[in-house]
């Protein structure tokens, strides 16, 4: 059985976006300081998310974003995938054979408001009634259906630079948008950010900021020497935000939220997770707390709390 010292090579397949590249080249830097031995081979894979310009509840939600990627580690093209968290489907849709080798430190997980350039700063709260707000994620479009009412969700596609563009420009659809600081600031954007929204109210979905590093279940070698790169404190948040999304059974189109801290001085780790009301209704909230040595257990307490207080009728399933 090949050994994780016995790799010269490692194939590591990547979206070809700005943003991907951007986040690739940093995980690379760090990969090679740790092992120059080991050559990096960076694969580039087109995404069926990136070619629809359609909604993509027509293709599957976000895992039109993975599902490509995922066939290129299984058949063995790639030896290992890099992606946002958030970007990647729930633990219980995930394809077979597949698990995350390495978490990158966390970023900043808040969402912010996006102008054209030009236009004087504003906030949610001051833009006028009939405003057309950019984002295709269900989790935005329930809060802004929620919190601003007035202001109206348009969906928008496209990588976070073409998106940009596209509002500068005119040609997005929309009049604001909605975007990742994390994303603007790994894109050299983040004086774009009009207005930082408050996580507190503006809900972050699972694994916002933070960006993962997946193999084979059946390639210990890639797995063993992945692993040492991994970030500890933000796995316990990672675990335990997609513990959490897998025991709602939330998928890629679900309006959910799990958001994880972690007290390193007590060990306690505390889930705050939320399922919100595409129509705009109140969310329901649960939150739970306990060792970080084991995080998935507090996730899926938060999320058995979302069900037992009805979650299933927001999620549109059988109570």
């Amino acid at each position: 059985m090949t050994s994780a010292t016995d790799l010269t090579t490692v194939r590591l397949g990547t979206r070809p976006s700005r943003m991907a590249m951007e986040q690739t080249g940093r995980f690379a830097d760090v990969f090679r300081a740790r092992y120059p031995q080991v050559l990096l081979d960076i694969v580039e894979i087109v995404s069926e998310g990136d070619r629809h310009r359609g909604p993509l509840s027509a293709i599957g939600g976000k895992g039109a974003f993975t599902r490509n990627a995922d066939r290129y580690l299984l058949d063995g093209r790639v030896q290992a995938t890099i992606a946002c968290a958030k970007d990647v489907p729930g633990p219980h849709d995930r394809s077979p054979g597949i698990v995350i080798a390495a978490v990158l430190p966390r970023e900043d997980t808040r969402d912010v408001l996006v102008l054209p350039t030009g236009h004087p700063a504003t906030t949610l709260a001051e833009l006028p009634p009939g405003t057309r707000v950019g984002t295709s994620a269900p989790r935005r479009s329930a809060l802004l259906k929620a919190l601003h009412p007035t202001l109206v969700q348009v969906p928008i596609r496209g990588n976070a630079d073409s998106r940009l563009r596209a509002l500068d420009e005119g040609r997005l659809g929309a009049d604001v948008m909605i975007a990742a600081l994390a994303g603007l600031r790994r894109l050299g954007h983040e004086d774009r950010a009009s207005e930082i929204l408050d996580p507190a109210v503006w809900l972050p979905a699972a694994g916002a900021g933070t960006v993962i590093v997946e193999h084979r279940s059946d390639d210990p070698a890639t797995g063993g020497l992945l692993a040492p790169l991994t970030h500890a404190p933000t796995r316990i948040l990672l675990d335990a935000e997609r513990a959490a999304l897998a025991t709602l059974h939330g998928g890629c189109l679900t309006a959910a939220s799990a958001h994880a801290t972690l007290d390193a001085v007590s060990g306690v780790v505390t889930v705050h997770a939320a399922v919100l009301d595409p129509a705009g209704g109140t969310p329901l909230r649960a939150s739970a707390s306990g060792p970080a040595t084991t995080p998935s257990t507090v996730g899926q307490d938060a999320g058995r709390q979302l069900l037992d207080a009805g979650a299933a009728r927001l999620l549109g399933r059988p109570a």
